[in-house]
């Protein structure tokens, strides 16, 4: 049966290859536990695990011992935010964010307010850029964390890290980022940007589902996070369960060839996506949504002026793979709040499609892709 081309890397990508052979023997010969630790097999999945925390911290200028290994961002995000709410009582109880987060750090944000915490939400520019300016002038004396998510997961922009990071530091404040989008396609350094927490997911990058990270930092300052899973004692006492060796040995490997393919995989991921922009110009009526070069080179969010977005993905679903925003809020019929928040309106913002290309686009996919968005959006308008 012949499938769809798929522009939805945001929402996942596929395994790469590689990175399944660098996983297949640690599900069958070498399957010990790492935490076995009176017998070769553990020895062995934990020289693998080490290796891979090795391979992810160099990847993020960290060091071995501040990654922590979690199921994905979506837990790496709630042990960050909640567990550094709760370490942190005796400075305050007041944490800020920004309206265009993902869920799984607007959730856990909701949530510290049935505890009594105060939480800043900070409003984009219509770019989808934060005004440093607004993130400083909340900051208080009680403020104990600010969280800003580095690439944003439906419109693709890029948030200033350094920045950001900057500013948090002058007023000793921790600064999280959810860098899930970000991982093995834009060049991070925990150092250089002054972050405090990041969270990290394996299959944004070609990686398996079901393994994420957290960096904690150890140093200057050392942050303190309270435990949100508990029995074990593993991962230095912040995450306890069994280490799925498989899944860290692939996450490791994915993020490592994302660090060697970044270059020419950007270069060739903006040229593609801005054909497929040009391509699309001549319907008229068409918005780009975000800053047009602060966003990820894979990229495309556009409104489609007199069309309905569900009827257009219904209309592509056939030959082309894409979404209208999260897919982790796919199933909700209210217009994406990101979009809402860089001021599209409800008609606009539900008529957008989110076009992520990923390492196995090819020019031929993109131009049918044109083809396939062109007939359609002109058959629903007339």
């Amino acid at each position: 049966m012949h499938r769809p081309i798929y522009l939805d890397c945001h929402s996942t990508t596929p395994l790469d290859p590689e990175v399944l052979e660098a996983m297949l023997p640690y599900f069958t010969e070498a399957f010990g536990n790492p935490a076995s630790n009176s017998h070769s097999y553990g020895w062995e999945a934990e020289a693998a695990v080490k290796l891979a925390r090795e391979q992810i911290a160099t990847a993020i200028h960290a060091r071995p011992e501040e990654i922590v290994f979690t199921s994905g961002a979506t837990e790496a995000n709630n042990l960050a935010i909640k567990g550094a709410a709760e370490a942190n009582l005796a400075k305050g109880r007041h944490v800020v964010t920004v309206v265009t987060e993902h869920n799984a750090v607007l959730d856990p944000c909701r949530y510290l307010e049935t505890l009594g915490f105060e939480i800043t939400r900070l409003p984009v520019e219509a770019d989808g850029l934060l005004d440093l300016t607004k993130l400083e002038a909340v900051l208080r004396e009680d403020t104990v964390l600010v969280s800003v998510m580095a690439a944003n997961n439906e419109i693709g922009v890029l948030q200033p890290l350094e920045d950001i990071g900057a500013l948090c530091r002058s007023r000793g404040v921790l600064f999280h980022t959810d860098a899930a989008q970000a991982i093995g396609k834009i060049p991070l350094d925990v150092q250089a940007m002054e972050i405090s927490l990041m969270s990290l997911t394996a299959h944004k990058v070609y990686g398996p589902k079901g393994i994420g990270a957290l960096y904690v930092r150890r140093k200057a300052p050392r942050v303190q996070l309270a435990p949100q899973l508990h029995g074990g004692g593993h991962e230095r006492g912040l995450r306890s369960g069994t280490l799925y060796t498989p899944q860290i040995v692939g996450f490791a490997r994915a993020v490592s060839l994302g660090l060697e393919k970044m270059a020419a995989e950007t270069e060739r991921l903006v040229e593609l996506r801005d054909r497929l922009h040009q391509a699309l110009l001549p319907l008229g009526g068409i918005q780009l949504n975000g800053h047009p070069t602060f966003r990820l080179a894979g990229n495309l969010n556009l409104s489609f002026e007199g069309v309905d977005g569900q009827a257009l993905l219904l209309a592509l679903q056939p030959t082309v793979a894409v979404s209208s925003g999260s897919a982790c809020t796919s199933a909700k019929i209210e217009p994406s709040h990101v979009l809402s928040a860089i001021g599209r309106d409800d008609a606009l913002a539900y008529a957008s499609i989110r076009f992520g290309l990923g390492r196995f686009t090819t020019t031929a996919e993109i131009d049918q892709v044109a083809k396939h968005v062109t007939v359609a959006v002109q058959a629903l308008r007339r």
